[in-house]
């Protein structure tokens, strides 16, 4: 039997009990509201996760590699929500030939007219989804900006239909802020579907999406879909804005202790940034995670202890309140609880999966990576 205990470290962690937990309480909120997920797969991009939410079910990609990867597994809706590059098209046009419904992305006249010149040309309806800015967080244009029409006209048949994505919502950090993000998402979200409506064009689609506004939406009248993907492990960043408490992330990475240094009140461990990711995203929170909390290795965190440094191979330890360190020694294991899953996930191409505090491990799931 595969313990903890057993692979070289560094090496992800995912504890199924908790993944399963995650995965029912948005399915029960979401089936309240009404309202289908698709799945968004670029925090696991793994096909055993994606089964565990709904085998075979729609799902977003954030690469066209992931589209390609769940195609061969059998993923037959595919939605591609990241702007078409012209030049990646072959590929949307290959994944089309073989049966998959892969939609597309844009938000400009230029993308849409490059679109329907390369589906006229391969006689293939590729459809396109028109992104609409809902927070000034990146991509996408206003659902009153009468480039939306022209869009949607240009587009003719491949029109498919509009999405909005809250990226600011990560910055919410009450619950009242985080509803209101989800009501300004929908709303935004159905004013472009209107608008395109009241033009004559078809809107099939309202798609709408993020962790923290699927579950703080109350009300998703008028839209066809919710998309989420980090909450299946969710992380340090989500508990900050209180989506989530510590108790639920599922994804941990398992370090070694290596080395001290009493001068600094530093512990070592073998797990730098390429295990952990340079990610900080906690450092605007109120509460400031470093690197990541640490746990045992069964994951019941060690108080105060976090992890406050990273170099390519190796990880910093240290204490919040400049209280000496616990004694660790070498050859200690122990788990990294991180602040972004997506980034601590990429670092991997496989998960040890555990159930709550037992060391077994019960499987193996891997993880695709690539564009």
């Amino acid at each position: 039997m595969t313990t903890l205990d057993t692979p070289d470290t560094p090496f992800a962690v995912v504890d199924a009990d908790r993944l399963d937990r995650n995965i029912a309480r948005l399915r029960d909120h979401l089936d309240q509201l009404g309202v289908p997920l698709r799945l968004h797969v670029k925090t696991s991009k793994s096909v055993e996760v994606a089964e565990r939410v709904q085998a075979g079910g729609p799902i977003t990609v954030s690469t066209l590699a992931e589209a390609e990867h769940f195609a061969d597994a059998g993923y037959r809706d595919i939605l591609y929500a990241v702007g078409i590059d012209p030049h990646k098209l072959p590929r949307v046009a290959a994944l089309l030939h073989r049966g998959v419904t892969l939609t597309v992305l844009l938000d400009s006249l230029t993308q849409a007219e490059s679109l329907v010149s390369f589906a006229h040309n391969e006689n293939l309806r590729v459809p396109a989804l028109i992104e609409v800015d809902c927070d000034g967080h990146r991509g996408g244009i206003a659902p009153t900006d009468p480039a939306l029409v022209e869009i949607g006209r240009a587009l003719g048949d491949c029109l498919a239909g509009v999405l909005t994505h809250a990226g600011e919502s990560y910055f919410a950090y009450t619950p009242d802020a985080l509803r209101k993000s989800a009501s300004n998402e929908r709303d935004i979200a159905v004013a472009a579907a209107d608008s395109l409506h009241s033009a004559g064009l078809p809107c099939p689609i309202v798609s709408v999406g993020s962790t923290p506004t699927a579950h703080a939406a109350t009300d998703l009248t008028g839209v066809t879909e919710a998309r989420a993907g980090n909450y299946v492990f969710f992380d340090l960043v989500m508990a900050g804005i209180g989506v989530c408490t510590t108790d639920d992330l599922a994804l941990s990475v398992a370090v070694t202790v290596i080395g001290h240094r009493p001068d600094k009140n530093w512990i070592l461990t073998d797990g730098g940034w390429m295990a952990t990711s340079r990610d900080r995203g906690t450092q605007v929170q109120a509460v400031d995670q470093g690197y990541g909390l640490v746990a045992n290795l069964d994951g019941t965190l060690i108080p105060h202890l976090i992890m406050t440094g990273a170099s390519q191979e190796h990880g910093v330890l240290s204490t919040r309140d400049s209280e000496p360190v616990p004694d660790l020694p070498i050859g200690t294991r122990l788990r990294i609880l991180p602040n972004h899953a997506c980034a601590t996930a990429a670092q991997h191409d496989r998960y040890h999966v555990v159930s709550g505090t037992k060391l077994d491990v019960d499987e193996t799931w891997t993880r695709h990576r690539g564009w």
